[in-house]
C-alpha cells in the first residue's frame, strides 16, 4: 500500500478531522518503522519496533488523533512516544507536544528522528504513569499503551474541556478505547469500541 492509499482508506473509515488527515498525508511512516519493515510501513497494521513494542495501526493513531478534538495551538501530552510517528503527526497539526518515553532505546532514537525530521517536540525519558506535570494542563492526553486502569495522576494534568484517549484493560488481551472529556468534577466518558495495544509498564 502507498502512502496515498493509506490516507484514503483511513478517510473511507471514517475520519474527517483535515488537520489530522493533512497530517497523515505529511508525515512519512516510512521513517518511523525498522529498515526490515520499510515495505509494510503504509500496510494498515501495527508493526514491531523493537523491546516488545510497536507502532500502531494507522486507522487507529488517526481514530485516536481525532478523538482528541485539538487545534493549532493547543498543548498535549503523549505517554508512549514510541518510534515518535504519534509525536510528529501531533506536531505537523501545529500543536505544543509533550511526549514520554520509559524504554532508554526508544527514547533516543525518537527524540533523534523527531530532531532530524524537523519536529518540535518536547522529550522525556521517565515512566509516563505520573505524566509530565511541568507543563501541565493539557488540552489533550494521549496514550498510546494499555494500563489496567487510567493513571490517577492524569486527571490533574487535564485542562478543563480537555479530552484524555486511552486503551484501558488487561494486559496481552483485547481491551477498551475510551475519551474522557472534563467537566469540572464530573468526566464524560465515551466507548471508542474495542482495541488490542501493548501493555502500559509502570514499574
Amino acid at each position: 500500500m502507498s502512502h496515498e492509499e493509506m490516507v484514503a482508506l483511513i478517510r473511507r473509515r471514517g475520519v474527517r478531522d483535515t488537520l489530522v488527515l493533512d497530517a497523515l498525508t505529511r508525515v512519512p511512516r516510512d521513517a518511523f518503522v525498522p529498515e526490515t519493515h520499510r515495505c509494510d510501513a503504509y500496510g494498515d497494521y501495527p508493526l514491531p519496533i523493537g523491546y516488545g513494542q510497536t507502532i500502531s495501526q494507522p486507522y487507529i493513531v488517526a481514530l485516536m488523533t481525532e478523538a482528541l478534538s485539538l487545534k493549532s495551538g493547543e498543548r498535549v501530552l503523549e505517554l508512549g512516544t514510541g518510534s515518535g510517528y504519534q509525536a510528529a503527526l501531533l506536531a505537523a497539526m501545529g500543536l505544543d507536544v509533550y511526549t514520554v518515553e520509559r524504554i532508554p532505546a526508544l527514547y533516543e532514537a525518537a527524540r533523534a528522528r523527531l530532531d532530524a525530521l524537523g519536529y518540535t517536540v518536547h522529550c522525556k525519558l521517565d515512566d509516563g504513569y505520573v505524566g509530565w506535570s511541568e507543563f501541565a494542563p493539557y488540552d489533550g492526553i494521549l496514550v498510546t499503551a494499555a494500563p489496567a486502569e487510567v493513571p490517577e495522576p492524569l486527571w490533574a494534568q487535564l485542562a478543563e474541556g480537555g479530552r484524555l484517549v486511552i486503551p484501558v484493560g488487561p494486559p496481552h488481551g483485547y481491551q477498551t478505547l475510551w475519551k474522557f472529556i472534563k467537566h469540572g468534577d464530573r468526566i464524560e466518558r465515551v466507548d471508542m469500541g474495542g482495541v488490542a495495544f501493548v501493555p502500559f509498564i509502570h514499574e
